[in-house]
């Protein structure tokens, strides 16, 4: 792998992150569809792509955002909520380029914005994935990082 930079978001990657977190998030929507079933899946999920990209854009105004750069194009991102308060901070999304993947790039993510946390003396470091097949990678990444897993079950059913 060439080498990782990790820098800070500006708006000239916005376009970036929203493809690649498409690209990336793929597989974990065809998970989903796969645990509920099309007829469900479609009722919660009618247009991920859309919504998913609307709620990246959203996130990346609302929180702080790194990026990760190799050979100069942007490989993946992570995106912090802080409530700073409460002490405490959520990484609320992370994704990166399935071209880029397995390749240490997740983790070195993770690692900045928990570095990132310490910094800003968070006590509490808060992670939430889904249980799913596609879901997998995520939380192998998020175990490896010293995160404890809280089972959780999230049921829907579709009424006629």
């Amino acid at each position: 792998m060439a080498a990782l930079m990790i820098e800070p978001y500006a708006p000239a990657h916005t376009d970036r992150i929203v493809e690649l977190s498409l690209l990336a998030w793929a597989p974990v929507f065809a998970s989903i569809e796969a645990v509920l079933g099309e007829r469900l899946y479609r009722r919660v999920h009618p247009d991920w792509r859309r919504d998913q990209a609307a709620s990246v854009r959203a996130a990346l105004g609302d929180n702080e955002t790194w990026v990760a750069v190799v050979d100069g194009e942007v490989a993946g991102f992570v995106n912090v909520a802080f409530d700073h308060t409460e002490r405490s901070a959520e990484i609320y999304m992370i994704a990166v380029d399935p071209r880029s993947q397995r390749q240490g790039i997740g983790s070195a993510l993770t690692e900045l914005a928990i570095a990132e946390m310490r910094v800003r003396a968070v006590t509490l470091a808060i992670v939430a994935t889904g249980g799913d097949p596609g879901h997998a990678p995520a939380r192998a990444t998020y175990e490896r990082a010293g995160f404890t897993g809280v089972p959780q079950v999230w049921y829907a059913k579709r009424l006629a």
